[in-house]
């Protein structure tokens, strides 16, 4: 199964598609998209949505996570991230991409196994996960990253309850 991870925000928005080898996890690519400050939010977001809709052209993914708005004490801030987030849903759904939404605790929790893990100790993980030889750089990559390996965990929870109900 193949998973894009997004970690939306207005100047950086991360990404990271890894994939299911056997018992596995293959990271494919990451990175971020940005675009300059000095651009306004509508071409900022238009470019958003492009730059995803190639990456979602090139990689075909059949699952994709999204990182849930945290809200801290910056509204601003989390407005921003509420916009760019609103274009990458968009930008999914127009693919017909499942979209998964996770908490980062949640994800760290998938991830490190304690859902209140320190950044370092996610970016350890996830290089550790993906056999890279490296922490995945910069820092929204590799909590895309985190997310796409989060869901791939949760796939697997999806499919066995849809075992256990008679689904198939």
């Amino acid at each position: 199964m193949r998973v894009l991870g997004i970690d939306p925000g207005t100047a950086t928005t991360g990404y990271g598609v890894v994939e299911e080898h056997g018992d596995r996890i293959v990271a494919l690519s990451y990175g971020v998209i940005t675009t300059p400050t000095c651009w306004e939010l509508a071409r900022r977001l238009q470019e958003i949505y492009r730059q995803l809709r190639a990456l979602l052209h090139e990689w075909q993914p059949e699952s994709a996570a999204v990182e849930e708005i945290f809200f801290n004490k910056n509204t601003r801030t989390a407005l921003a991230v509420g916009q760019a987030r609103g274009v990458v849903l968009l930008a999914l759904a127009d693919a017909n991409v499942p979209i998964h939404e996770y908490k980062p605790s949640t994800v760290k929790e998938a991830v490190t196994g304690y859902g209140a893990a320190s950044k370092g100790q996610m970016q350890l993980m996830v290089q550790h996960l993906l056999g890279l030889s490296q922490i995945p750089d910069p820092d929204d990559a590799a909590d895309a990253l985190a997310l796409a390996i989060c869901d791939l965990h949760f796939s697997r929870w999806r499919a066995l309850s849809v075992l256990s109900s008679g689904g198939l």
